[in-house]
């Protein structure tokens, strides 16, 4: 599968997204084609070829060609993009880009997604560089897309309605469960939660403010020049460094944040911001690849504790527990620490999102006075659950497989038990009838994939 793995370590920006891939090799006079089919005679896109941080990069400009309205609703622009002939794959991931944003800004000021009206990022510029984004993901026949932890900025700034942190809360709420510091350093790591306020940093996403009125929410401009970001208020700070634009092309499209993935490089793209700084390139790089068809690869966290006092009668309650905190495994190792003393050291396996509410379980609930991390990636083959019909009774199956080609096939163990149990049958016989109709029904190696109930 082809897989564009996105550099956003240093920030992101709609323009600096599109620059990368129009760099790795697609055509902007089909992204222009696909902008004049969805707003003709709107927005004229140029390129050009600058240097960021001694590194060579490609700089994607938007011209204004016609009148924009003071704000878009999503509603509206929903109906833009639904009834629009652009290609489907474009359209798809387009709407869920602009959804995302809709339902950030919705939670932040406490009104539903259609109730939220956009400004800048509903202007023309920002449904060019979304929408260009979409279409040159398409182009490259990309069919997975993944990036790296983000950088958001650090300082504060001057908003409409005074001096304002950074991150700005909309964009610290589109970073809510994703990796990201305040700059390429990687200082600082965190998720953000918090409350939208939308503020963007390169050329062409000028910097707004949005807030309620009435029944909707509405945005507002910082009365500064088009091309120029929030003014800086505290010395040395680097200021923003994503854009609300930028971190929901990622948030909505992207599988998941990792390091560079497992894959053969075909192509590698790198996109300017509007700022040359003199401490890191301000750029987003793109390297498109194909992926090997082993396994999936994945990114996990791995919590571990070890407990020396702890009650034995309680660990099933606390092993379902961590299940219910997102664990994607969780089992007990014995140890035998100093002093002799028999223990366990009880392990966690989960996504990076769900680190934080694992650890909280085990410190809670354990005796532990500490939990230690780390992170990991993990191949995985993938899985589906099928039912067969053994002696009356169904069974769910679950198959193993890779590239829609099963591997293995087994019943779930609580599936089998109760057939069992209300068959009358002992679990064994259960199991050598449930091998049977599993043959029967062509779940063995080799065959394809059949579509799930």
């Amino acid at each position: 599968m082809t897989r564009a793995w996105f550099d956003i370590s240093a920030g992101v920006a709609g323009d600096m997204l599109l620059g990368s891939l129009i760099d790795a090799g697609v055509s902007l006079d089909k992204i222009q084609k696909v902008l004049d089919e969805l707003i003709p005679n709107s927005v004229r896109f140029s390129q050009a070829t600058v240097n960021r941080g001694g590194q060579r990069s490609v700089k994607i400009t938007v011209e204004r060609l016609a009148e924009d309205p003071p704000h878009r609703s999503w509603a509206s622009i929903r109906k833009l993009l639904s009834e629009s002939t652009i290609p489907e794959a474009t359209r798809e991931m387009a709407l869920k880009v602009f959804a995302r944003l809709a339902e950030a800004e919705g939670h932040v000021h406490g009104v539903s997604p259609d109730e939220v009206h956009f400004h800048e990022v509903g202007a023309l510029d920002s449904i060019a560089d979304v929408v260009g984004v979409c279409e040159g993901l398409r182009l490259l026949g990309v069919s997975e897309v993944s990036a790296s932890q983000v950088a958001l900025g650090s300082g504060r700034i001057l908003a409409a309605h005074g001096d304002i942190p950074v991150p700005a809360p909309a964009v610290a709420q589109l970073a809510l469960g994703w990796p990201s510091s305040a700059g390429p350093s990687g200082e600082g790591w965190h998720s953000h939660d918090g409350h939208s306020h939308d503020h963007s940093h390169d050329e062409h996403e000028s910097h707004e403010h949005t807030h309620s009125h009435g029944s909707h929410t509405h945005s507002h401009h910082h009365d500064l020049p088009h091309d120029e970001p929030a003014p800086v208020t505290t010395p040395g700070a680097v200021g923003e460094l994503a854009t609300p634009t930028g971190l929901a092309v990622i948030r909505a499209l992207a599988e998941c944040c990792e390091k560079l993935p497992l894959m053969t490089t075909s192509a590698i793209g790198i996109g300017a911001g509007g700022k040359d700084f003199a401490g890191h390139p301000n750029v987003v790089r793109v390297l498109i690849g194909e992926t090997f068809q082993a396994a999936q690869s994945e990114q996990v966290t791995e919590l571990a504790a070890n407990v020396d006092d702890q009650n034995p009668q309680l660990w099933p309650g606390i092993m379902d527990a961590l299940f219910d905190a997102g664990a994607l495994d969780a089992w007990l190792t014995p140890i035998l620490m100093k002093k002799g003393r028999p223990a366990h050291t009880v392990h966690a396996l989960c996504r990076p999102a769900d680190a934080e509410a694992i650890s909280d379980v085990l410190l809670s609930q354990t005796s532990t006075l500490g939990v230690r991390f780390n992170q990991l990636e993990r191949f995985v083959l993938d899985r589906s659950w099928h039912d067969v019909e053994v002696g009356g009774q169904e069974i769910s199956v679950k198959v193993a497989s890779r590239a829609d080609q099963i591997l293995h096939a087994t019943p779930e163990f609580e599936s089998l038990t109760e057939a069992a149990r209300k068959s009358g049958k002992t679990q064994a016989e259960m199991a050598q009838l449930a091998q049977a109709s599993i043959v029967e029904a062509g779940l063995v190696a080799g065959n394809p994939v059949p579509e799930s109930k």
